[in-house]
Formats: C-alpha cells, structure tokens, sequence
C-alpha cells in the first residue's frame, strides 16, 4: 500500500487532510537507477507532516499520508504532467528526474522518464492514492453535504530555484480564492496570522495539483493547501524533529483547523 489512511474511531467531522509528500519509499526496482546520495537524503520529501498532524483524529478529522516518495512520482502533479507555473521557478514533474535545485538524481542524469514506465507507476502509485482521496471526499460529502480537503506540505526555508527570497513561514494557497469558500479561507488567514508566523497568501505557491483539481465550492467541496517552512516543526538543518517547535506549530495548527470545523458545522 502506498498509502496510510487513519479514520477516527469516533464521530467525524467533515475534513479530510491530505498529506502526498510526507512518504520516503522507493521501491527495490527503482532503487539501483537513483544516485545514492541523493536517496540517503531524499531532500524534497515534507518531513514529518503526517506527524505534525498526527492530533487529526481526536479531533474528527481523516487523514491520508503517502508512503511512496514524491521522486518516484509526485501525487500533487497533473496526471497529463502540466506544469503548475510558468513563471520560470524549476518545476518537478510528475516523475521527477531534477531536485528542486535542478540536481539530476538518477545515476544516468536522464533527462526524462520514459511514457511507458510513467504509465506503470501512474498505475501502481498515483492512481490508488487518488481513489482513495476521491472515496474519502466522497463519503465525507454523502454524510455532510460538504467536505474541506486541507492540503498539508513543507519546504526549505530557501530555496532560490523556485523563490528569491526566503519562504513566508506560513504559505495559503486557494487557487486564487477559487478552491475554497471565501469564509473557510477568511477563517484559515485570520487564525494562522494571529500566531508568531509571517504569513502569505497564494504567493508563491497558490496550490498543486490536488487543491486545484478538488477544490469547487459551488458543489461544497472546498480545498486549501498550507504549505510551510520546515523549521517551523524541525531544527535549524530541516533534518530533525524539534519538539519545542513543533508543539507550537501544532497548537495553532489545531485552532486553525477548529474554526475550519466551526465554519463547516455552524458550531
């Protein structure tokens, strides 16, 4: 299974985390093609997410993680592998042959992957971690009426490929206000600019593939993508959990997600 689904065992509320960037597999037969030091460290991988939500279920939420690494192929890309911006950044693909500095990380510095074996991957990796989404969003919907899906992803403070700068703490991304309810995101800004974060919205990132693709809130089905700087949950090399940092994160991460639930259910 290249994916964990954690359903609460109590009543549920209607929001379902998706976290496609947390998994670190590669699978045996894909192993030998890969520059060994570029496995050791597999550096686009958002580390640890699936543990900084790890509270989702006592408060009623469903959470799915993948297991299988981005490099092998990315869950949050066009299945048609259109790229995401045309604004110059380096964009990994679907089945990425570049970090996201642009460091070939197959032995034979491949400049693509081959139809075919895309194809067998889609098939193995992408397609039942998108099932299962689509299933859970359903169901979420037929018991609710509505459902919000929050995307969860990290990144390195700098990465200047992709941004100039150093990243905002805290990234929102709606699709340019198209994924998600004006008031679900009014909630999501207001309570995650209330902590000690710079805070952005739909700049630089405005959402992958999964926000953009699921989100329509003219059938109540909404979706918000936060994307956040590693050290806000691990230590100054983003390699290591940092206990102290990330309870923070994860106590405004829950008050966020409790407007969320109380915009959703009136409560």
């Amino acid at each position: 299974m290249n994916y964990r689904l954690e359903v609460p065992a109590g009543e549920r509320v209607p929001i379902l985390l998706s976290v496609p960037h947390c998994g670190s597999f590669v699978p045996d037969e894909l192993r030998s093609a890969f520059e060994p030091q570029a496995l050791q460290q597999l550096d686009d991988t958002d580390w640890f997410v699936d543990r900084l939500y790890g509270f989702a279920a006592s408060m009623g939420i469903t959470m799915l993680s993948a297991t299988i690494s981005r490099w092998v192929i990315d869950l949050n890309r066009d299945p048609l592998d259109k790229p995401l911006y045309s604004d110059g950044r380096v964009i990994t693909g679907l089945c990425p042959v570049t970090d996201f500095l642009g460091t070939s990380i197959y032995k034979d510095n491949r400049k693509s992957v081959e139809i075919q074996e895309i194809a067998r991957r889609k098939e193995l990796y992408y397609k039942p971690y998108h099932d299962a989404l689509q299933s859970q969003l359903d169901q979420l919907v037929n018991e609710f009426g509505k459902v919000l899906l929050w995307e969860c992803h990290s990144i390195r403070k700098v990465v200047p490929s992709i941004y100039s700068k150093p990243f905002p703490d805290l990234i929102v991304g709606d699709a340019g206000g198209t994924s998600a309810s004006p008031g679900l995101i009014e909630s999501a800004l207001s309570n995650l600019d209330h902590g000690d974060y710079s805070v952005s919205h739909n700049h630089p990132f405005m959402g992958g593939y999964i926000t953009r693709h699921y989100g329509n809130p003219s059938v109540n089905r909404h979706a918000i993508q936060l994307e956040m700087a590693k050290v806000n949950y691990m230590d100054d090399s983003e390699r290591n959990w940092d206990e102290p940092r990330a309870l923070k994160m994860q106590s405004l991460l829950k008050k966020t997600l409790e407007g969320q639930i109380a915009m959703l259910t009136g409560s």
